[in-house]
């Protein structure tokens, strides 16, 4: 008995170990400067690799400037045609903005709410995904955002309807630690 109380213990002093470490993180997070407005300042050293990413199909610079249409308070924005989504704290200052790839079927514009998180399971097309957060089902198709643990891009060629928007594994934990159930999401064009 001595030995399974013990691990019960520890088991319990990790839990709340982890849980106050991500407490912490998801307060840096929210305070941290915004990267990408720094970037836009004037910082030189990150213009070659604005110029390399964030350009349309014509080749012109994508604006990373969260879009007017979006909603009020604390939410994710996530707009369709420029595949990117914005985490907006309760201030209206986005703290985080990133690419995503979507997958063979889209939510429609609309406002939404997180409806549940799920740490790991496999997605609908057969991948390995973590840091899940699920805000729509329509026509039997569950839209939510998620990591691939392989890093992959959902296949886009397949003709299954798929809702899984893929991020990188880093945006899926900021996403993960900015989101909860009830949290808004705002689908725009």
């Amino acid at each position: 008995m001595p030995r399974s109380s013990t691990g019960t213990v520890v088991a319990a002093l990790t839990a709340a170990a982890l849980g106050g470490v991500g407490v912490l993180a998801y307060q840096a997070a929210a305070t941290a400067p915004d990267r990408p407005a720094h970037s836009q300042a004037g910082d030189s050293k990150s213009k070659p690799k604005d110029k390399a990413k964030g350009k349309d199909k014509d080749g012109e610079k994508k604006s990373t400037a969260l879009p007017g249409d979006s909603g009020t308070g604390l939410r994710v924005v996530y707009a369709l045609k420029d595949r990117r989504v914005w985490l907006v704290g309760a201030n209206e200052q986005p703290t985080r903005t990133f690419e995503v790839s979507p997958s063979t079927a889209s939510p429609s514009p609309g406002t939404y709410e997180v409806t549940s998180r799920v740490p790991s399971t496999i997605g609908s097309d057969g991948v390995q995904i973590e840091h899940v957060v699920v805000f729509d089902t329509e026509d039997g198709v569950v839209f939510g955002f998620s990591a691939a643990v392989d890093g992959s891009a959902p296949d886009t060629s397949s003709a299954k309807k798929t809702g899984g928007i893929r991020e990188s594994r880093a945006d899926a934990t900021a996403m993960w630690e900015f989101t909860q159930a009830g949290t808004k999401v705002v689908v725009i064009a």
